[in-house]
């Protein structure tokens, strides 16, 4: 098995949510606790400002920030390019941003984009009313969101220079929410003045206040200068940002990075795992993770303490056909189409019918669907947000879009299907992976990148549902220990 079967999509979703607090106005802010001050953030000066993107101290990518007055308000532009390497396969990745201010700084409109390779994606948004309008873009689909704003929208960049000039003292907190369009969820964030701190950027010694930011369960922090710019930033991953001048920002990046981010990430196992699909069932000693913050328990696995028992599914005696009347409400809310898994699109449809007959089992439905995948899907890591309609038009992509595909095409068979991810064995170690789960009678795992239904005993899940529960993820990346205790043949 080639080390690139698991491709970890996983992290250009949380690559891109690493940078949310400064680079992407998809994740937009509104405070709760407090109200920033329109005085204060009238003073904000204009700034033109590059800075480096470090991945454990290595040069992987840099950022530029345009922030200038305008008639009625102010205007950002940011562009952030990146060259990752994972699972052995290096690839650029460029971000760009365009928001229009209001004068007291809350969002008026937003244009943004995000490349790797064939991959691309778009969106356009504007407020008007307490509504937020967006429209997507990636290939072969264009969709229109509508939601409802009850309070005022920020954009990142520079919301944290502006709450840090509107008078923040060491020891205070704001309580913020982040809210993401694509996967409409919002997450809690809490921003702490730690207070005053001398760090030295660019060879000279800077007046900072460090600031903490908490989001899912992991840190960043960030140094904010006193003329409000931003010095650096550390965080997930140990990924860091750090202010440099244009020509230094713009030299220096290898064109093959030895950091490999799927490895850093990754765990090591105690012991070696030979064929893991022929095992029944799995004992795994877990450490490093708060159970209540990942969904760790239920299905085929259950922990008692902290010794995590995953068991494999028996889908023998199952029904040969699924009546929709006799399913639950998870069941019907997983058979609709959703942002990104475009079931009831007329390509998706068309595929499904083609794979399947008429007088297929539900088991065999889900096999045959797994298995065209398998088959039909080039496994490689790509660094975009996983949209089934464009894995199926490039007809390439990690285990994120394996899985939206599927899910995709599973709910136009008429198979209610979920998105799990957490980690996976593969040669002595264990990645982080996304897979699926299928309702065919009852609830089973599937790997379309492994071609496994079900999927084998090493898939330990911490979450399970729509993609944005991917994020749950965020808090246990580099913490988790796994000690493998006894493999059930």
């Amino acid at each position: 098995m080639k080390p690139f079967w698991i491709g970890l999509g996983i992290f250009g979703l949380l690559f891109s949510i690493l940078f949310s607090f400064r680079l992407d106005v998809f994740n937009n802010f509104h405070l709760e606790s407090a109200t920033l001050s329109p005085s204060s953030l009238s003073d904000l000066p204009e700034k033109d400002a590059w800075m480096n993107i470090l991945l454990k101290d290595r040069k992987i990518g840099s950022s530029h920030t345009v922030f200038s007055k305008i008639e009625n308000g102010y205007r950002i532009e940011e562009t952030v390019f990146v060259r990752l390497n994972t699972m052995g396969l290096t690839q650029d990745m460029i971000l760009k941003t365009f928001g229009r201010l209001n004068s007291d700084f809350t969002l008026s409109s937003f244009e943004f984009e995000m490349g790797s390779g064939r991959f691309h994606f778009s969106a356009q948004g504007s407020v008007s009313e307490n509504v937020l309008s967006i429209k997507t873009h990636s290939l072969g689909s264009t969709k229109d969101i509508r939601i409802s704003v009850k309070e005022k929208i920020y954009i990142p960049s520079g919301i944290l220079n502006a709450a840090v000039t509107s008078g923040m003292e060491t020891g205070d907190e704001f309580a913020v929410q982040v809210f993401d369009p694509v996967s409409m969820a919002s997450e809690p964030v809490i921003i702490k003045m730690v207070g005053p701190e001398k760090i030295v950027n660019m060879g000279l010694e800077k007046n900072t206040k460090k600031v903490i930011l908490s989001y899912k369960g992991t840190t960043q922090l960030a140094w904010i200068g006193e003329n409000g710019d931003v010095i650096r930033e550390k965080g997930f991953l140990g990924i860091s940002l750090e202010k440099t001048t244009r020509e230094d920002a713009l030299s220096g990046l290898q064109k093959e990075p030895i950091l490999d981010l799927a490895e850093i990430a990754s765990v090591r196992s105690n012991m070696r795992i030979d064929e893991p699909f022929r095992l029944k069932g799995i004992d795994v000693e877990i450490s490093g993770v708060n159970f209540k913050t990942v969904r760790i328990e239920g299905g085929r696995q259950r922990v008692t303490d902290n010794i995590l028992t995953i068991m494999k599914e028996d889908i023998s005696g199952l029904p040969d056909v699924l009546d929709k009347n006799k399913m639950g409400e998870i069941e019907k809310r997983f058979l609709m189409p959703s942002p990104f898994i475009e079931s009831d699109h007329p390509k998706i449809e068309n595929l499904a019918n083609k794979i399947l007959s008429a007088d297929d089992s539900t088991v065999i439905k889900a096999k045959k669907l797994v298995a065209w995948l398998h088959n039909n899907i080039e496994k490689r890591p790509v660094l975009s947000l996983p949209d089934a309609l464009a894995t199926l038009e490039n007809r390439v992509g990690d285990c994120n879009e394996h899985a939206v595909l599927l899910a995709a095409l599973a709910r136009a068979s008429g198979i209610p299907a979920q998105i799990e991810a957490g980690l996976v064995y593969l040669n002595g170690r264990f990645y982080y992976h996304a897979w699926n789960l299928l309702y065919i009678g009852q609830w089973v795992t599937a790997d379309s990148v492994l071609g496994q239904v079900p999927a084998d005993v090493t898939h330990i899940r911490f979450s399970s549902g729509a993609m944005e529960k991917q994020l749950d993820l965020m808090g246990i990346i580099g913490e988790i220990k796994l000690k493998v205790t006894r493999l059930i043949e």
